[in-house]
């Protein structure tokens, strides 16, 4: 908010200084200053537009009758005329703030859906991971009872489970119709990679320095995601490359993904930046796995790499 009560500041700096003009009897002295004064004006308008419309109006008053300090005391009209000049250049650069406002608007509304998308996508992942567990756990429960000559508490406990298993499965439907989608019947995860990796060009090569069973099914499903989000990156940010590596592993408690692609031959490389994980006018995957994963301890960057871009990811396991 600097640029703001910087704007406040400057703005009511402007018109004291004006208003001291006819207030003292001073006339026709403005010089070489006011054309400094102006555009700094100019400026700090449309940085208070972009943050506090509101804040703006006080620098823009000041571009409109700084004017007043060549021409008073002069004809009305001419007074008029060039102060309503001047407000243009005031409206104009108050137009050029709130355009920018609303673009940092729709940045910021596209990275919360894209979050929300994330979640949504892991609690689904979470509703088949548990239904899993628990549908394991209700055939357990349910063999014991064929057990001959089970005692009675322990027949008793067993009822209890299967009745509270049976709840939780309920629970665990009723949270996936609110979701207002079906529970997928599988999210994939490691083992899919490379069946991901064949149905995608350029040639992509995977290595997997680590086996499917050594990740749980919630890590091993945010790695195949965020491998998909970052090959949708570079079949749209990078059509020329030639050639994608794919490295996973793992170093203690946290999973490693890498996702590089050679950027291709030099005249077909399109101008890259750091807003591939959510540039205007690109996609936002990245940047809500990249929120998603910050907020479970992991982190999400993407960056120029060699000739190419990479992708990088940390997932907590």
């Amino acid at each position: 908010m600097s640029s703001v009560y910087l704007a406040l500041a400057g703005g009511t700096g402007s018109m004291l200084v004006t208003a001291a003009h006819p207030l003292t009897g001073t006339t026709g002295t403005a010089g070489w200053w006011l054309f400094v004064e102006a555009p700094a004006l100019l400026v700090l308008t449309a940085l208070a537009a972009r943050r506090a419309p509101a804040a703006a109006l006080v620098p823009a008053l000041a571009i409109s009758v700084i004017l007043l300090r060549m021409i008073w005391p002069g004809p009305p009209s001419l007074v008029l005329a060039g102060c309503a000049g001047w407000s243009l250049g005031a409206a104009g650069a108050a137009m050029a703030g709130l355009y920018l406002r609303s673009l940092d608007g729709h940045r910021r509304r596209a990275v919360e859906q894209a979050v929300r998308d994330q979640r949504l996508a892991l609690a689904r992942d979470l509703h088949d991971f548990v239904a899993h567990d628990v549908s394991g756990m209700l055939v357990q429960a349910q063999a014991a009872q064929l057990a001959p000559e089970l005692p009675a508490q322990a027949a008793d406990a067993l009822r209890r489970i299967e009745a509270g298993g049976h709840r939780a499965m309920a629970s665990l439907d009723r949270t996936v119709h609110m979701l207002n989608e079906p529970a997928r019947s599988h999210s994939p995860g490691l083992d899919g990679l490379r069946e991901l990796a064949d149905g995608f060009s350029p040639a992509v090569r995977v290595t997997l320095a680590i086996d499917a069973d050594d990740l749980s099914r919630e890590s091993s499903a945010t790695v195949y995601r965020v491998v998909s989000e970052a090959l949708t990156n570079v079949r749209r940010h990078a059509p020329g490359a030639t050639a994608v590596n794919i490295n996973v592993t793992k170093n203690g408690d946290n999973v490693h993904v890498h996702v590089d692609d050679d950027g291709g031959p030099p005249q077909r490389r399109p101008p890259r930046s750091t807003g591939r994980t959510g540039r205007r006018g690109g996609g936002f995957g990245l940047a809500g796995l990249a929120e998603v994963l910050g907020a479970a301890g992991g982190s999400l960057s993407a960056g120029a790499h060699g000739g190419g871009w990479r992708v990088s990811a940390v997932i907590p396991e």
